[in-house]
């Protein structure tokens, strides 16, 4: 058996700043999309998008092969998977839009497509998306601090650890094992 090898666009939505917000610059740009749209208005969007750029060559080679995977308005991120051979098909397409496509085929909101990371792999596009996401907090949190001389979200120990799973620093909080089932299950076959 075949296996078709695939890959994984993770990208993000990018809103021009307009100035009247009272929020960081890198906040205004990754803000949450207010459109309510889906994955499948997305993956027709582009599925447009790279028709209208290769034509009949493009609307074959996406027509099967464009799915997406993830998408979250909060974040304004989505993950594309796409056969191998045709991703740059599908990463030109995404550089072509420039709104955001709606159910109805009205024009939505002027942004920017942003390809961040093509992987082979669905995990390796997730940890890229929650690494820029990261980043993207740290970032507002520096300019907010920038602005005020002070930080305007001090993030509580509670929060770095949430944020932060991979950490082996040791911060007093370890899991707790309940090892008490295990052993009357192993006493259990030492009987028999």
């Amino acid at each position: 058996m075949v296996r078709t090898k695939e890959r994984y666009l993770a990208v993000h939505i990018i809103y021009p700043a307009t100035g009247k917000e009272d929020v960081p610059e890198v906040v205004a740009y990754h803000r949450p999309t207010t459109e309510n749209i889906t994955a499948h208005d997305l993956a027709k969007g582009i599925r447009a998008s790279v028709s209208k750029l290769y034509g009949d060559l493009g609307r074959a080679a996406c027509e099967y092969n464009l799915h997406v995977k993830y998408w979250s308005r909060a974040t304004s991120t989505f993950i594309v998977r796409t056969s191998r051979s045709h991703y740059k098909m599908i990463w030109a397409g995404l550089n072509l839009m420039n709104r955001i496509p709606t159910a109805d085929d009205r024009s939505g909101s002027v942004c920017k497509f942003a390809v961040v990371r093509v992987c082979g792999t669905m995990r390796k596009a997730e940890e890229e998306i929650i690494r820029q996401d990261r980043q993207l907090i740290f970032e507002a949190q520096a300019s907010m601090t920038a602005q005020d001389g002070r930080s305007a979200y001090p993030m509580r120990p509670l929060d770095v650890m949430a944020v932060d799973l991979e950490d082996d620093s040791d911060s007093g909080v370890h899991p707790v094992e309940d090892d008490s089932e295990d052993d009357d299950i192993d006493d259990d076959i030492d009987d028999k």
